[in-house]
Formats: C-alpha cells, structure tokens, sequence
C-alpha cells in the first residue's frame, strides 16, 4: 500500500481556506430599476471582475471567439464571453484544461467566464428528428408528431442522463448532471449551468412536463455535485464557482412559472441555493415579454438572470432587458457575419450585394468599430467576394461592437432616466424596423408614443 504523505496546513493555509469558504461566488447588487417593468440595472462581481448588468456576453464557442483575438474582444468592450462545455470536452479536454489551471490561464483571458452545461449541444447536435426538425428551431408550424425523435437519434435519454454519440468521431458518452457539474468545474469558469433536458418547439405537453420534471431532479443533482465540488475548492484555497439553475418549460404558462418557482426555492438541507438563473427555450421576440415576465416575476429578485441564446437580432436585446433578464449570449453575431450578414442602424444588410461593389462609405457611419473607421462597404465586399478571411475577421469586429454597444447604451440609458430608456429604444428600434415593423416591440412604451 501507499502511504501519501500530507502537508498539514500552515496558519497562512488556514486562513486562504476560511476566507474562500466565506467568499461567496457571485454577488449581485441591483442599481437601478425601471418603474413598472422589470428591466433593472446592476452589477455582478465574480473572481475575475465585474459585469456592468446588463450586459451581452460573447460567445466564445471553444475557447475563443471565432475569428478574434482576446485583444480584439477587449477592444469591443466585452465584460465576459461564455464557452461551451460540450464541446470543450471533447477538445481540447476538460483534464487538459484543469491541468493548464483552468480555461482563464489557457486562453489566457482575464475577464469573468461563463460555461453552458452541454445540455443544449447534446440534444441539439444528438438528435435526428422526423422530416428534419431541428431542435434549435423557431418555427411554431407543424405538428408534435415531428417532434418524436426518430429510431436512428444520436441521443437516447433516461432518468439518469443521456447517452450520445460525439459529432467529432462517433463515440459514445454518457452525461449526467453529476459528470456536467465534473467537466464545468475543471474548465473552472467563473459561472456554470446546471444540466438541462431540452425540447424541440413542436413537442406536445405531456413530452414538455416529462422534460420539465427531468429538468427539476437533474437542477437538484448539479446543484449537490457543484457544492461537494466547491467545498474541495476552499480546502485548496481556490476561487469559488458559481452555478445558475435553468428554467425550462417552452412556451407553457404554468410549466414556465412552475419551473421559475421550483429552481428559485431550491434549497439543499446544507442551506445552499442557485447562484442565479439561466433561462432556456427558442422564442420569437413576439413570444418574450409574455415567457418573461411568467419566469421573472416568480424568480428571486436578487439573484441575476441570463438569457441564453438571445440577440439574434436588436429586438430580443430590448425585449430581454424590458422583461428583466440581466445577461445574454448568442452565437448569432459573428456566425452572421463570417457569411456576411451585417448589422446596421438602418437594419441588416447583405454585404455581398452588388449595389456594394463601389459603395465607398463606411458599413455604418455612427459606429464605432475598426472596421467602420478603417474600411469602406466596397472593401468589405470584395473581400467576402474573394473568399478572404479578412472579410470575415471585419465583418465579426463589427457585429460583435454593435450588439456589445447597443446594450451598452441600454444600460446607459437606464441609469440616466426613464424617459431616456423609453426614448431610445423607440427611436433605436424604429431606425432598425422601420415604424410598422417597430410597433410590435414598442408596446410597453408610453402611450404617445405608439
């Protein structure tokens, strides 16, 4: 047998212990909030540095925001980005990363992190459903019948996880909570979230409550791993991670305030709760002030909550914020531009258009971004014409400063006066639509200004 020798703690050691053990993870102080909304200002303070709330969190998929340097996100006025842990554990390995100390020192990103759970990525990615539905989609047409997951699904689920087989190379994984809880604190990002069963937005009820009820036991799962985790964290006098329960439910009244209701009350027998919340689904922006407001009016008022996979588009920024989430990411910003699709405050545009081949004006002359202040539409065009990867690099700067700086001055806004919120987001959201279109989403504004 071998003996392992233990260092017995110095009074130094001891005291890093105790001043981790009662250092909370997360602290969420509320500044501000919006008369007869929900939309509130504040700050998240984590480890690594505070979020200005609210804020747009960057996706950085795999460690890195696609086509950017850390340097070029900081540029942007990025707070935080988030990765994804399915596919860092597939590579470049979760072990691999606990042995470069964690993915702040890997990347050598200095800001705070946030990890998904996988959950997403395992069904979306696991499943093949009947006639191509995809389980991102947005589509409410169609029946439930698509949604039943056909005999060749890559994902085969059960009370206790979910088997799936690795996109990469086919291999087969099982995750549960317990393991998504494992992979997310070696990764060791600032914040996490709790394993997740997903539903494609054509799934009838009784598959939405089997899911939702999977989605509950497995919160209490990661919840008890993510403590059991922590507590070896402040026996080696390391940083405290947080963990944000997920609120599922689709777009069902009672499933969405049950889901809101049990998540926000979940307390272990050791006192322990969720750091904050995570608020999962696919939505048209129609769809979110109704499926906020259920979950946010029910949810701890102070504790942070983040949208997960929304900014798409300018409406769901508005909206989001409106209805009282503090935090968003989203994939949409740079994907859209490496293919060329770029935001404007005139609205979107196809930068591969021909109208642009001798447009020698900026993408957008009131923003404020490298590739707005170096480069012309004409440029830009040739490039994505060319199949030049520089095209693709500016296309991303730009998309990722708009998004970070529409929110930015949301936050603005909101703590200089109300008026200036309701202000700015009528005219913002009427340049970017057009009035008709605009309409929709100004609805909660004042009277005289619809």
């Amino acid at each position: 047998m071998q003996v392992v020798a233990h260092k017995l703690p110095t009074c130094k050691d001891t005291v890093k212990v105790k001043m981790t053990q009662h250092t909370p993870p997360l602290t969420f102080d509320i500044k501000r909030k919006l008369p007869d909304t929900l939309a509130r200002t504040g700050v998240i303070s984590t480890p690594h540095g505070d979020i200005q709330t609210p804020a747009y969190i960057g996706a950085a998929t795999a460690a890195t925001m696609k086509t950017l340097t850390n340097a070029e996100i900081d540029e942007l006025g990025a707070q935080s980005i988030l990765s994804n842990t399915y596919h860092l554990m597939l590579r470049p390995g979760a072990d691999l990363l606990a042995k470069a100390g964690g993915i702040h020192k890997f990347m050598n990103y200095h800001k705070p992190m946030y990890t998904d759970s996988g959950g997403f990525q395992v069904f979306s990615l696991g499943m093949a459903y009947k006639k191509g539905l995809d389980a991102t989609s947005h589509t409410t047409k169609g029946s439930s019948d698509n949604a039943v997951m056909s005999s060749d699904q890559l994902t085969k689920v059960n009370k206790e996880g979910v088997w799936f087989k690795s996109h990469l190379n086919g291999d087969k994984i099982f995750m549960t909570p317990e393991y998504s809880m494992e992979l997310q604190h070696k990764i060791a990002a600032d914040i996490h979230m709790a394993f997740d069963e997903l539903t494609s937005p054509l799934s009838g009820r009784e598959q939405i409550k089997s899911a939702l009820d999977t989605t509950h036991a497995w919160a209490e799962r990661s919840l008890k791993r993510h403590v059991e985790l922590n507590r070896l964290h402040a026996e080696k006098g390391e940083h405290q991670q947080a963990l944000f329960g997920v609120v599922q439910g689709a777009r069902e009244e009672d499933f969405r305030y049950e889901s809101a209701g049990f998540l926000g009350g979940l307390t272990l027998e050791t006192g322990e709760q969720f750091d904050g919340f995570g608020i999962g689904g696919t939505f048209q922006p129609e769809e979110l002030p109704d499926v906020l407001t259920w979950i946010n009016e029910t949810l701890p008022e102070g504790k942070p909550r983040h949208l997960l996979g929304m900014g798409a588009q300018p409406a769901d920024l508005f909206l989001g914020v409106e209805f009282g989430c503090d935090t968003f990411d989203c994939v949409a910003p740079t994907r859209q531009g490496r293919n060329g699709a770029i935001f404007t405050y005139d609205g979107r545009i196809n930068i591969k258009n021909k109208k642009f081949e001798d447009d020698f004006t900026p993408i957008d002359q009131d923003c404020d971004c490298y590739t707005c202040l170096n480069h012309t539409k004409a440029y830009m065009r040739h490039l994505f014409k060319a199949n030049e990867v520089t095209g693709m690099v500016l296309a991303s700067i730009h998309n990722e400063r708009f998004v970070i700086r529409t929110v930015e001055e949301i936050r603005q806004k909101l703590n200089e006066s109300d008026a200036a919120f309701w202000a700015y987001k009528r005219d913002f959201l009427v340049r970017y639509y057009g009035q008709e279109r605009a309409q929709d989403f100004l609805y909660t504004s004042p009277k005289d200004w619809q």
